[in-house]
């Protein structure tokens, strides 16, 4: 499913102003598209037709009439909940408005992350990650929490794989790795400088490159072999980077499984073999 509201906020950063006019006309009148015709769209959005479709395409549709079709039945899907999505934290909430309002923002990122992931890209991702001879995590900050969660995952399936807390020792792995290896890259903003310097590494090497990134063209997603899209919902306080950790520990999810169940007897007696069990007497 394609799901346009994501995907024009996703990508408004990164079209050019003609473009931009468009999108933020269609962010903020979404129901219009259904009725206009993209002549009456573009006198709307002082724009033409050529540069709507140039949008349309940009955004990953041919044209402007599957581009309508796809934001009619959204909007169909979404009316009873747009006016939750809206919704913001405020000085004024109690502690259950804030569990409520939280927790509906993860879960509507989790439910626009399923509609950005595109089923083959995901299926090439876990076939490199079978083959590589070594995973390579990079990431900072809250990404790199995301990172080192998928390296105990793999970890625990015997997936050779290493991660570094620091950017220098994450940039030397870099330089170590081979074709053999396949470098997987946490990068919401898809602009970490010091992440960037790693893939730059990477690429003089011919490693493949896996990035989980915010679905907009960035350095980062252009550097990638493959790139799996996330979308966030971030309430006020975004240095907290919330709703973007949860829908990358869910992509993390998605791919530990997978990757399992391609081997499934086996990674079965891994999972076996490296439970830990709870010294008795502990609580």
């Amino acid at each position: 499913m394609k799901s346009v509201l994501i995907r024009l906020r996703e990508s408004r950063n990164a079209v050019s102003s003609a473009e931009g006019a468009i999108v933020d006309y269609l962010l903020k009148y979404p129901e219009n598209a259904v009725n206009f015709s993209i002549h009456e769209l573009a006198e709307k959005t002082f724009s033409s037709p050529s540069t709507i479709i140039r949008m349309c395409r940009r955004v990953g549709f041919d044209g402007y009439k599957e581009f309508r079709r796809a934001i009619t039945c959204e909007l169909a899907v979404r009316k009873q909940t747009e006016n939750e999505e809206k919704r913001e934290i405020s000085r004024s909430d109690s502690m259950q408005e804030i569990v409520d309002k939280i927790t509906y923002k993860n879960i509507i990122s989790l439910e626009d992350t399923k509609n950005l992931l595109d089923i083959e890209t995901l299926e090439k991702c876990v076939e490199l990650i079978c083959k590589s001879k070594t995973i390579c995590l990079f990431g900072i900050g809250s990404s790199l929490c995301v990172a080192r969660d998928a390296y105990l995952k793999f970890l625990r399936l015997s997936k050779p794989c290493t991660i570094n807390d620091d950017w220098h020792s994450q940039l030397l792995q870099a330089r170590n790795m081979t074709k053999e290896d396949v470098g997987l890259v946490v990068s919401y903003s898809g602009q970490t400088v010091e992440v960037l310097e790693c893939m730059k590494a990477m690429r003089e090497n011919d490693v493949p490159i896996i990035s989980i990134t915010r679905y907009s063209p960035s350095p980062v997603s252009e550097l990638s072999t493959y790139n799996i899209y996330v979308a966030a919902n971030e309430s006020t306080f975004r240095s907290g980077a919330m709703s973007s950790r949860i829908s990358q520990l869910n992509v993390v999810d998605i791919l530990y499984t997978a990757f399992a169940n391609s081997e499934y007897e086996y990674c079965l007696e891994r999972l076996s073999k490296t439970h830990i069990d709870k010294p008795k007497g502990h609580f």
